[in-house]
């Protein structure tokens, strides 16, 4: 290493040559004592850093880094300023934009991350940087960064009572039934499904319960009108032959007095009438009561778009019929001693009991409880739609009684005692029990329609559901 030439000396000095061995003479190089600087040259001017593009890298300030080991741009270093403008605007690597007004966040030590939005990228609402409304997706309307149709929190962490946390869903703590959600589909309430095939919303009204029963019919009359005329019109069928044998044809007469007198052995044959009647209905019982548990499993699977067979249906009630048939005995047995007592208790009884058979079948436990507080819980829907019901079943009565008037008229009082007369007589029966089917399916689809409405108000239920709790 060559000797600096002397104060004052205008003698150039040679190239330093890498292979020749320090001078002894020389001494060591003096320290300089404060800060450390840049280093000059021999006009005064501070002299080219070969590194000084990589920056000080180096815990030891003033000394270069070794080739190759430059430091990432802009990393702080002890007793170097850091550069002007923050490491938002040098520093970063190419071809990323400048991030001004970011002086004051630093990310992993070395490269400063990058903050807001890469370029191409849609700007994020809710920023610090940026205001919520500018974050908006296309379409939507401005509301402080939250989408149309969502709900915020207030100041104090409590969703607000207008509207669920999310679309389409109950806000948390909300009671069931709840209003309808502003923006949802007409008839819509949380947990429901719009527009079931089964399930009436509870705001829906009689107006909504006939337009199910009408749907269940259209979809199923072709499974449900041979399920009723082979379990419920047969019976009846059966009955009605026998008592046009049974009866007394002879009626009452009437003695000196005014008094009516009864023929002979009329009591007798009375009583033997209404002892075979009441045998053939402990009978076919069963047979009934299967017909009910089949066309109760038609009407939900076909509402929840599940195949509904006869055959299937008829196995269904079979593997039920035991079971609702002695519930039936219960409920006649409890109707009956109302009516002993009164009519109105009888009539009552019939009435608040008459959801039994679903809650059975859909439930099985308890069906008459549960029916009797369900028609006092609701007492207005449930009375106005078993009232329709039984509406209709007036009306294949008043049919029925029809039969009978023209029946009497045609073959006499007595229609058994010749054959052709008793041939009409059982042909106008069976026409009867024949006419009276359409309103036994009216009285299933009517109380199993009636019945889902009552479980829609009391929980989020759907014609699926119901299907699966069949069994």
């Amino acid at each position: 290493m060559s000797e600096p030439p002397p104060s004052g000396s205008t003698e150039p000095v040679p190239p330093a040559d890498p292979n020749r061995p320090a001078s002894p003479a020389a001494g060591p190089t003096p320290e300089r004592s404060g800060p450390p600087g840049p280093p000059t040259s021999a006009a005064g001017q501070p002299a080219v850093d070969p590194w000084a593009a990589a920056g000080p890298t180096d815990s030891e300030p003033g000394i270069p880094p070794e080739p190759g080991y430059a430091a990432p741009p802009g990393s702080p270093q002890p007793g170097w300023p850091p550069p002007p403008g923050g490491p938002a605007q040098h520093g970063m690597p190419p071809g990323w934009p400048a991030q001004p007004g970011d002086t004051d966040r630093q990310a992993s030590p070395g490269w400063p991350a990058p903050q807001g939005t890469p370029p191409g990228w849609p700007a994020q609402p809710g920023g610090p940087d940026q205001p919520a409304q500018h974050g908006t997706p296309p379409g939507w309307p401005a509301q402080q960064g939250m989408p149309s149709g969502w709900a915020a929190p207030d100041a104090g962490g409590n969703w607000a009572a207008g509207g669920p946390a999310y679309p389409g869903y109950p806000m948390p703590g909300a009671t069931y039934p709840a209003l309808p959600v502003p923006g949802g589909p007409p008839g819509w309430y949380p947990g429901l499904v719009p527009n079931d095939p089964l399930v009436t919303l509870p705001h829906e009204g009689v107006g909504g319960w006939f337009a199910r029963c009408v749907g269940a019919v259209r979809r199923g009359w072709r499974q449900l009108l041979p399920i009723m005329l082979l379990t419920q019109a047969v019976p009846a069928a059966v009955i009605s032959v026998l008592s046009l044998f049974l009866v007394p044809a002879e009626p009452m007469g009437t003695g000196p007095d005014g008094a009516p007198v009864l023929p002979d052995g009329y009591l007798e044959q009375m009583l033997a009438f209404y002892g075979v009647v009441l045998l053939a209905a402990l009978v076919f019982s069963p047979l009934q009561a299967l017909g009910w548990g089949a066309g109760t499993w038609v009407v939900a699977r076909q509402a929840a778009g599940e195949p509904a067979g006869i055959g299937g249906a008829l196995r269904y009630g079979l593997r039920r019929a035991l079971g609702l048939w002695g519930w039936t005995i219960v409920v006649s047995l409890l109707i009956t001693v109302g009516a002993c007592l009164c009519l109105l208790p009888g009539l009552y009884a019939g009435f608040a009991v008459a959801l039994f058979g679903p809650v059975y079948l859909f439930e099985r436990q308890d069906p008459v409880g549960r029916a009797w507080r369900m028609f006092h819980k609701r007492f207005g829907t449930v009375l106005g739609r078993v009232a329709l019901v039984v509406c209709a079943l007036l009306a294949a009565s008043v049919l029925d009684f029809v039969v009978s008037m023209v029946s009497g008229a045609a073959f006499g009082t007595d229609p058994t005692a010749e054959p052709g007369t008793a041939a009409g007589a059982v042909t106008l029966a069976l026409i009867g029990a024949a006419v009276a089917a359409p309103a036994y399916v009216a009285q299933l689809v009517g109380l199993v329609v009636a019945y889902a409405e009552q479980r829609a108000h009391e929980g989020p239920v759907n014609a699926a559901r119901l299907a699966a709790e069949l069994g």
